[in-house]
């Protein structure tokens, strides 16, 4: 009896090393990413080759209905109580939040993406989109008092920290040299398609 018992288990226990190793591989399998960074190389019909800040060659399928939104400069100034912005921010010295960049949205833009969580621009940087209660004008910069559906942030914006906006664009700004921000997701076939590109004008590359 202890010898059928010993040779039942030892299939079982291959079968659940199989599955732990298999489980591991999925685990350490790196995400797919959901948008690239860099500059396009090249258009080609509905095809848009970008070098991503990194380095890699990234070929990207250009959706039917892509939507193209420019991104141009404007001033801490114009971040106003009552403006809905994103700002991406890491934590400063004092444990508070440090914006890297702000985006002021337009109006019809307004509630894009509300709420805060983590981001991939920088090591430990955070993404909130939210509507500026509060805006306090100090020596070396603004600290906005943010509020979203979830809650709110207090974010200190160096004078130094970009701010943008979001203008019209179209197919006409994708262009070689342009910088830009594209949205992605994986196709079936392994390919990359996106739908959704954000253009810096006048050479701007896109801060966030």
């Amino acid at each position: 009896m202890t010898i059928q018992r010993a040779t039942f288990t030892r299939p079982l226990i291959a079968v659940a090393m199989v599955a732990a190793s298999t489980l591991y591989a999925v685990a350490q399998k790196a995400p797919v990413p959901t948008r690239v960074r860099g500059t396009i190389e090249s258009v080609n019909g509905d095809t848009l080759q970008v070098k991503s800040r990194s380095g890699e060659d990234v070929k990207l399928h250009i959706a039917s209905d892509v939507r193209i939104s420019g991104i141009t400069k404007i001033s801490l100034a114009d971040i106003k109580v009552g403006s809905f912005v994103g700002a991406t921010t890491v934590p400063g010295p004092d444990g508070g939040d440090n914006a890297v960049e702000v985006h002021v949205f337009p109006e019809n833009m307004r509630g894009t993406g509300e709420g805060s969580r983590p981001y991939d621009l920088k090591p430990n940087s955070s993404m909130t989109n939210a509507t500026v209660s509060e805006s306090v004008v100090g020596n070396d910069g603004h600290t906005l008092l943010v509020k979203y559906k979830d809650g709110e942030k207090k974010v200190f914006v160096p004078d130094t920290t970009p701010v943008v906006t979001f203008v019209p664009g179209d197919k006409s700004d994708l262009k070689a040299g342009a910088k830009v921000i594209a949205f992605m997701k994986q196709l079936p076939d392994g390919s990359f398609e996106t739908n959704r590109v954000s253009v810096g004008r006048d050479g701007l590359t896109p801060p966030m």
